[in-house]
């Protein structure tokens, strides 16, 4: 997710923020949640996300996001969020079945609304959830006239979905991540952990969703992810062997990303200071965007112009 979002920095104005409200839907301790904000902040930086050329900011520092939601919520279709497959797998894996897990969509199309989006980076598991957005702003526009336009997605297959230890997504809520940023001897420690079948050393091992493979590939060189391919191929290597392989290739990876993350902590009031000034930038198209919503729904004083007119391309 991360690698083809901030490329998007160079091609335009881009919005990126911290879901710590999504976040609750999972996370129900203060300090954990506030770590992980404050963590993944740092980690956008140490990879390349420039705030000079972005704008970076905590989803909660924009009140009109949740003003935001709740007005689309009036206007959604039960029928549309039951047919959302998030709500199913997460349930599946032993998260509560709460309001909030339920009505996730409507909240992610506030995320992209709020910022009058024309582009949406999105991996093929939240594709469903834009396709959500779209219908809830058509929905808005067909209710009471012209006040959204149809954002629409840029999906990147090769890094859609990263598989975790277990091999499903990704996910902190799934508690089977590789850390890009831990310790030498924690992130092996992850890495020698990721679940392998049985095959003896000296078969061809599957190259068919193999975590090990398409972690790799992820890291590596072509050249060095073929050679790879081809020791699961011959046989003769064993999966001990190949993690090994796998732990080298992440950690070189990202040898120059530390070298910046740890350059970031150094400054107590970076990360403060860039997502205060982040939340003031988006505060200020959420405003813009929530002007025309409030007049269009009638809240508030009307304004004799609310739709289309002072909408900026984002």
């Amino acid at each position: 997710m991360m690698k083809p979002a901030i490329e998007l920095q160079e091609q335009g104005e881009a919005f990126y923020f911290i879901a710590d409200l999504h976040a609750l839907t999972s996370v129900h301790s203060a300090t954990t949640l506030r770590a992980n904000v404050r963590e993944l902040a740092v980690d956008f930086l140490a990879c390349g996300l420039d705030p000079a050329r972005a704008v970076f900011f905590r989803q909660s520092d924009v009140p009109a996001v949740t003003e935001l939601a709740w007005i689309l919520s009036t206007i959604t279709p039960m029928g549309l969020l039951e047919r959302c497959h998030s709500f199913k797998d997460k349930t599946a894996r032993g998260l509560g079945a709460s309001h909030g897990l339920f009505a996730y969509p409507v909240l992610m199309a506030a995320d992209i609304l709020i910022c009058d989006s024309d582009l949406v980076p999105v991996g093929k598991d939240q594709k469903q959830h834009l396709e959500v957005t779209r219908d809830i702003a058509v929905k808005m526009n067909e209710t009471y006239g012209e006040i959204f336009k149809l954002p629409q997605s840029s999906i990147r297959d090769e890094t859609a979905v990263v598989p975790g230890l277990d091999g499903a997504k990704m996910s902190k809520s799934y508690h089977n991540t590789i850390e890009i940023f831990a310790p030498e001897a924690a992130l092996r420690k992850k890495i020698m952990g990721i679940k392998t079948d049985s095959t003896p050393v000296e078969s061809p091992k599957p190259t068919e969703g193999s975590v090990i493979l398409d972690l790799y590939k992820l890291v590596a060189s072509p050249g060095d992810y073929q050679e790879m391919v081809g020791a699961f191929c011959n046989g003769g290597t064993g999966y001990g062997d190949l993690k090994k392989r796998l732990f080298v290739g992440i950690w070189e990876y990202f040898a120059p990303f530390r070298v910046r993350r740890e350059e970031i902590l150094r400054d107590s009031e970076l990360v403060d200071r860039v997502l205060a000034e982040g939340a003031a930038k988006a505060r200020e198209v959420s405003n813009r965007v929530m002007k025309r919503v409030r007049t269009a729904v009638g809240i508030g004083e009307a304004s004799p112009k609310f739709l289309m007119a002072d909408r900026k391309p984002a």
